[in-house]
């Protein structure tokens, strides 16, 4: 999500090109459509489940999939606002915009509260759950992460972890109450998928984060560390699936593939001898898995 680099005499003329640059990287415009796939998935299999459609629910996946790209939206930009010390010090977070100044502090903060805000108001019309979901999310991403946990704690992933895993619950508790096994399995999969997913991140810029006093794994811990804890969260990927029989052998089958694949591609990370390009295969297995995962949740309902 990085920017191209504004020379100082064209900062006063930025052209639109720019201003749209700037407000990806405060979205974290990748981040945020990483998040809003496992609330659409949620939605949508609540519907599958319940027997009900999409078009007689229109309304209510308009407000809810809007309403919590607001509260997501929200908390990744209060995040940018907050952690500005850090992102100076950080080179792959050095031109965002709160760092550059295109966009001043303050606008920043006011964008934050306001879309969050908003965005509460869109999902209370939907069910007082889902507002709780992502209240939730929000509040354990804002407050107990980036505020308390991030600069202080390893276990600052295991945190940040529960706000992204709460996205699946919002779609499903708008259309249901998540007290049934495939949101809890949802909620699951996303928790544990963001551990290795996040500790892969950390590997490939560790030196940033120590430069930054940011309490990462590899940082404290080291790189041999890191991995042991990578491949134990894949490990816990396997049984998952299983729990998700009524979405039929097709999807149990893909995904455990998905799943033994991700295993073995962490357990070549005890034999590689370049441990930031191992990191960074991770990184990219991670992304794809979830993406895949949560699309095939939904492609096996259409047969």
């Amino acid at each position: 999500m990085g920017m191209n680099e504004i020379p100082s005499s064209e900062k006063e003329n930025s052209p639109p090109s720019t201003l749209v640059k700037d407000l990806k990287a405060l979205f974290k415009a990748g981040v945020l459509l990483a998040n809003v796939l496992p609330v659409f998935s949620g939605f949508w299999l609540a519907l599958h489940f319940t027997g009900k459609s999409l078009v007689d629910n229109l309304g209510v996946f308009l407000l809810t999939i809007i309403g919590s790209t607001l509260v997501m939206a929200g908390a990744l930009i209060i995040n940018n606002w907050y952690d500005v010390d850090i992102d100076t010090i950080m080179e792959r977070t050095k031109k965002r915009p709160t760092v550059t100044g295109n966009i001043p502090l303050k606008v920043v903060l006011i964008m934050g509260i306001a879309f969050t805000i908003i965005g509460f108001i869109m999902l209370l019309f939907t069910t007082i759950e889902a507002a709780f979901y992502g209240f939730v999310g929000w509040f354990t991403y804002v407050l107990l992460y980036t505020m308390w946990s991030k600069r202080r704690y390893t276990f600052n992933t295991i945190i940040g972890s529960v706000s992204g895993a709460v996205t699946p619950l919002i779609g499903w508790a708008a259309i249901e109450s998540s007290m049934h096994i495939v949101p809890i399995i949802l909620f699951l999969i996303l928790f544990v998928f963001q551990m290795p997913h996040t500790f892969a991140i950390a590997m490939k810029k560790c030196e940033e984060y120590r430069a930054a006093g940011v309490a990462m794994l590899p940082v404290v811990k080291g790189f041999k560390n890191t991995k042991v804890q990578i491949l134990i969260y894949v490990a816990c990927l396997l049984p998952l699936p299983f729990f998700l029989g009524q979405l039929g052998s097709v999807f149990i089958v893909m995904a455990t593939l998905l799943n033994v694949g991700w295993l073995a591609v962490s357990i070549k990370g005890f034999f590689v001898k370049n441990d930031l390009k191992w990191a960074h295969v991770i990184f990219l297995y991670s992304v794809n898995y979830i993406t895949v995962l949560f699309l095939l949740m939904v492609a096996v309902t259409l047969f």
